[in-house]
């Protein structure tokens, strides 16, 4: 007598193979070409031209998200000094591209190891602090950055800012919102496999084990400075990476941009997208981004308004308040973000009718 066949209701792995897998199943792994595919044929053939720019924009700080991700969500060091190292990127890269006569292909990846060397110096003092000492310590870092970008003429031009020439890529011309589109995205997309496949190696491995417990990843022979060193590396490459990409955007560059408050822009992005979670970083960019356009929309609209021009001034304060609302209503309600949320429906459609 045969035996009966059971099928099962979740996703069960029986070999390490699958453990380390990319995608869970073929099924997904087929939507994630399917949705690769339609964002690079449809998406920016079907966007009106400023739609078209808020896209590219949201890639540009999803790849800066990704970064942060890997240092505060896999590894646990809080870091308040992220936006700064976009700047510095975002410098890195201009100066390359201008003082040295480097190329667009060169200057970007230059711009993010410049970065990463920068937060190497400054993720120095995790070997010793954790927590609330660390955070102040990149806070710290944020504020002489900012002062360096200033004031250190000779580099960054100051105030006066620096321009940047057109981008080429192979002798084709980067110098329209859809050309770029297609930069920015497919160095997502390879910045993306690139992180997920980083976490599935020892690197990735020891990370988590120093966000969990880094005394016990100590004595398990983990050096923990050395790997917290390199997530702070890591980290600032995909900032610096994203800074340079942003400054051959925007053709021209100042240091009004890389402040506090874009530090503080870039960690929303991860806690409301979910900590520890790689499409989480990019959940969050879309949703800040699209929160930062709705609110502009929103003070336009009260500026523009009869009676109520008055209280379009006082909306300085609305994308603040807006951000620490988001924050907080995530940590209450779903703590693990929209990366969590994205996950309950996909299993509910995986493992329907039985939503066990």
């Amino acid at each position: 007598m045969r035996a009966p066949r059971f099928h099962p209701c979740g996703n069960y792995k029986e070999v390490y193979a699958r453990e380390l897998a990319l995608f869970e199943t073929d099924f997904g792994r087929l939507w994630a070409f399917v949705g690769i595919a339609a964002l690079f044929c449809v998406v920016p053939f079907v966007s009106p031209p400023y739609l078209l720019y808020v896209v590219n924009t949201t890639g540009i700080a999803a790849i800066a998200a990704l970064g942060l991700n890997i240092l505060v969500g896999f590894t646990g060091q809080i870091s308040l000094g992220h936006g700064a190292f976009f700047g510095v990127g975002a410098y890195a890269g201009a100066v390359l591209a201008t003082t040295c006569g480097l190329p667009f292909l060169v200057a970007v990846p230059g711009a993010g190891i410049v970065a990463a060397l920068t937060g190497m110096v400054f993720g120095i003092p995790s070997g010793r602090l954790k927590g609330l000492y660390l955070t102040i310590a990149t806070l710290a870092g944020q504020f002489i950055i900012e002062y360096l970008l200033v004031h250190w003429e000779a580099v960054t031009k100051g105030t006066m800012g620096i321009m940047l020439p057109g981008a080429s890529l192979f002798g084709l011309e980067i110098n329209t919102d859809l050309r770029f589109f297609f930069v920015i995205f497919a160095s997502l997309t390879a910045l993306t496999l690139m992180a997920s496949n980083l976490m599935r190696t020892r690197y990735g491995r020891a990370f988590i084990a120093i966000r969990d417990n880094d005394r016990a990843a100590e004595g398990m022979g983990i050096p923990i400075f050395f790997y917290k060193l390199l997530s702070f590396a890591v980290s600032s490459f995909y900032a610096g990476f994203a800074g340079g990409l942003w400054a051959y955007y925007m053709r021209s560059i100042s240091t009004e941009p890389f402040t506090l408050g874009l530090s503080v822009e870039y960690l929303a992005m991860v806690i409301i997208g979910g900590l520890g979670s790689i499409p989480g970083s990019i959940f969050g960019a879309v949703f800040i981004t699209g929160l930062n356009e709705s609110l502009r929309f929103a003070t336009d609209a009260l500026m523009n308004f009869p009676g109520l021009s008055g209280y379009g001034l006082n909306m300085a304060s609305l994308r603040e308040f807006a951000f620490g609302l988001a924050i907080v209503l995530f940590i209450l309600i779903e703590p693990k973000g929209l990366a969590e949320l994205w996950r309950i429906v996909r299993s509910s459609f995986r493992l329907w009718p039985f939503s066990y």
